[in-house]
């Protein structure tokens, strides 16, 4: 095995997105990742990509890879690094998925303490389901599972609104989210931050990084929803109450990425009234099938709004965390870009954590 170590840059997209796609494949479920998409992921706010993603070469095969990301803020005082890559399934158990650990682990310590000077860390990646080799991977690097991920999925062909959602509150209007409303869109991003504070795994977006996820290509605004409250002084920068944001998911599917509500306008309906909206606008745009992923951690009605909906559960993964106060600043040199990779561990999907 000849493995040559570099740098992923937008060329690469279509190899990555081979390598990621053939990761992702599970029975009944189908994750799509377009290359375009990722390609996008390496212009994201605060990424370098010739510091933050590796990918290991045999010919002109991408066999592995990993990708970085740290928190451009601080969530209870700590910094949060996203590790994210995995390897190919014909060149596992040959030290491929260690030699990225090997890597990514010290640059997410460096660049962690380049961005909150002091503060300690967590490391964070999403291992797949509970018994894989993954998660093997992450128990002998020191890591313990921290929260559960659910994927549910809707069938769009065999499904019709039960009932009717009644009439909307006289103070809250729904609509298509539009990225051209400035006001609109940051008040969106503050529903968010303020709908996900304090919750595992969530870091608060600033207008960048809130731009750069709603303007990637497989974003969907149109079959995105918002619920805009009216009341008397509301600034339109505070006013969105609930949203449901989407992107396109595989062939045929559209993805839930994000639902959310703020504290002060919760168990009045509006995230259900807003999937229905969505369900319905996806179903006469002729998607199949509709999905979204479940953090078990967080302590919301999330799971029953979902099943409640005609949603069923396809799959269960771990997501895995590991505290540090400082790790060595220089990768190991079995991952520097042209070295060849040393013998070791077996690794499957390490992660890929947003």
């Amino acid at each position: 095995m000849s493995i040559v170590w570099k740098p992923i840059v937008p060329a690469h997209a279509p190899a990555w997105a081979e390598l990621s796609n053939l990761l992702a494949f599970d029975p009944g479920l189908e994750d799509y990742y377009a290359p375009q998409d990722l390609a996008s992921e390496l212009e994201e706010p605060g990424v370098d990509s010739s510091l933050d993603t590796l990918a290991a070469w045999d010919g002109g095969t991408m066999v592995a890879y990993g990708q970085l990301r740290v928190s451009h803020r601080l969530q209870d005082g700590l910094a949060n690094a996203f590790l994210g890559g995995g390897v190919h399934p014909r060149w596992r158990g040959r030290g491929l998925g260690g030699a990225v650990m090997d890597w990514i682990e010290p640059r997410a310590a460096e660049l962690s303490r380049r961005r909150h000077p002091g503060a300690p860390g967590i490391l964070s990646f999403w291992a797949g389901a509970p018994g894989s080799s993954s998660a093997h991977l992450a128990t002998t690097r020191g890591y313990l599972p921290a929260r559960y991920l659910h994927d549910f999925a809707l069938d769009l062909t065999s499904w019709s609104p039960s009932t009717s959602p009644g009439a909307a509150p006289q103070d809250v209007a729904t609509r298509t989210l539009d990225l051209g409303d400035r006001a609109i869109v940051e008040a969106t991003r503050r529903a968010h931050n303020e709908a996900f504070a304090g919750q595992p795994g969530a870091a608060e977006h600033d207008p960048d990084s809130w731009a750069g996820q709603l303007l990637a290509g497989a974003f969907r605004p149109e079959l995105s929803r918002v619920a805009v409250g009216s009341g008397e002084g509301l600034p339109r920068e505070e006013s969105v109450e609930s949203y449901v944001l989407s992107r396109d998911g595989a062939p045929g599917e559209l993805y839930v990425s994000l639902v959310g509500t703020r504290v002060r306008a919760r168990r009045r309906g509006l995230a259900r009234r807003l999937l229905r909206e969505v369900l319905v606008a996806a179903n006469a745009a002729g998607y199949r099938s509709v999905a979204l992923g479940v953090d078990a951690a967080r302590p919301s009605g999330a799971v029953g709004l979902y099943t409640q909906a005609g949603f069923r559960l396809l799959r269960t993964d771990v997501v895995y965390e590991k505290f540090f106060l400082g790790l060595a600043e220089r990768p190991s040199v079995a991952v520097l870009p042209g070295q060849p990779a040393q013998a070791g561990r077996r690794a499957r999907a390490l992660a890929v954590s947003a």
